[in-house]
């Protein structure tokens, strides 16, 4: 039989661990080790056992949830996922515990944080799911499934073959766990004047603008949270916002993005399935679609639709991934037409483009 996924749940309000000892502890493949009400606590449990994985507040006495995830990271590193109400209000600081070393984020309401908790049961359990099988690094110290629904709640399949070929291409990329430190290194590595991008990468909401804004000061080329209608231009990345699905589509010779609401995909919200699908629907050949490092199978579907549709397709490699889930199963199912390192994505893009 196989071994449950241990937690440790970091938390000062005994509801929210109570709460979320439950929902882990309704899983089969999950079991929660402890509990602890701040980091010297954790710490004291830690020396005693080590969990597979943490979930961390940030609000804490005596110590924030940063301070300690850095100690974590330096000491001892294991996969945490953040838990906080900070996301919606100060996202700034939950980006900058994904640049210390978290595994993923979940968001929290200030108020009705048990029904919230209970509602996002599925999502919890994933995360942390996802969060087991990270590879993490060490750093310097500074349930009930919901049905699975396919892009077809969204966008149909393309029903014709791709396009007449354009001088424009437009890069469509999707990842998720391990997608946000992935993207930066893909994008800073992209002249000023790269082919217009698009990108999905699973976050919550409130975090995609803030992470834009980030990247675009790192970056040579333009990053901004995408809007509705939007277009695609050399020189910039539009990023999906959180919890809407972003689609590319075309007008004329323009190409541009549309924001909207919808079912989840995949389990997903923005999903890359969705962007994946209009992008062989309405680029065809005149696309490149990436996928990276990430949990789950969102985008294999898609990638193998843009492949069919005549795009340059490929796959983040397994040893540069956090997580080789989605591009593995793109790659099983056929819509990889290459593996390659994420050192040499940018290249094999911008190679891509000016080849196809």
């Amino acid at each position: 039989m196989k071994r449950k996924i241990s937690v440790l749940i970091v938390d000062d309000s005994a509801l929210v661990r109570q709460t979320l000892g439950s929902i882990l502890s309704s899983d089969p493949q999950i079991e929660v080790m402890d509990t602890a009400s701040d980091p010297f606590v954790a710490a004291d449990k830690l020396r005693r056992q080590v969990p597979d994985v943490i979930t961390l507040d940030v609000e804490m006495p005596r110590m924030d949830g940063l301070t300690f995830l850095q100690k974590i990271m330096s000491q001892h590193p294991l996969p945490v996922v953040i838990c906080s109400s900070l996301a919606a209000h100060n996202s700034e600081t939950a980006l900058k515990a994904l640049e210390y070393g978290a595994v993923e984020i979940i968001q929290k309401p200030r108020f009705g944080t048990k029904k919230f908790l209970e509602e996002s049961r599925v999502a919890i359990c994933d995360a942390v799911k996802a969060a087991s099988l990270a590879k993490v690094r060490r750093i310097e110290e500074a349930a009930r499934v919901e049905p699975k629904l396919s892009a077809d709640a969204v966008i149909p399949k393309p029903t014709s073959k791709a396009m007449i070929q354009t001088t424009e291409k437009v890069v469509a990329v999707g990842a998720s766990t391990g997608g946000t430190e992935a993207l930066r290194l893909f994008l800073e590595a992209f002249p000023a004047d790269a082919p217009g991008i698009v990108i999905v990468q699973h976050m919550p909401e409130h975090f995609t603008a803030a992470f834009a804004r980030r990247l675009d000061e790192l970056c040579r080329l333009s990053v901004k949270e995408a809007e509705n209608n939007d277009t695609v231009i050399r020189g910039r990345a539009l990023i999906a916002p959180g919890n809407r699905h972003m689609l590319l589509k075309r007008s004329g010779a323009r190409y541009f993005v549309e924001i909207k609401d919808g079912p989840l995909v995949c389990r997903h919200r923005p999903s890359v399935d969705v962007l994946f699908r209009s992008a062989a629907r309405y680029a065809g050949k005149n696309a490149v679609g990436v996928i990276m490092t990430g949990m789950g199978d969102d985008g294999a579907k898609g990638l193998q639709e843009m492949k069919e549709a005549g795009a340059a397709t490929m796959a983040q490699d397994e040893k540069s991934c956090v997580v080789f889930g989605m591009p593995q199963e793109a790659i099983k199912l056929g819509g990889v037409g290459k593996v390659v390192s994420l050192e040499s994505m940018t290249r094999e893009v911008l190679r891509a483009c000016n080849q196809h």
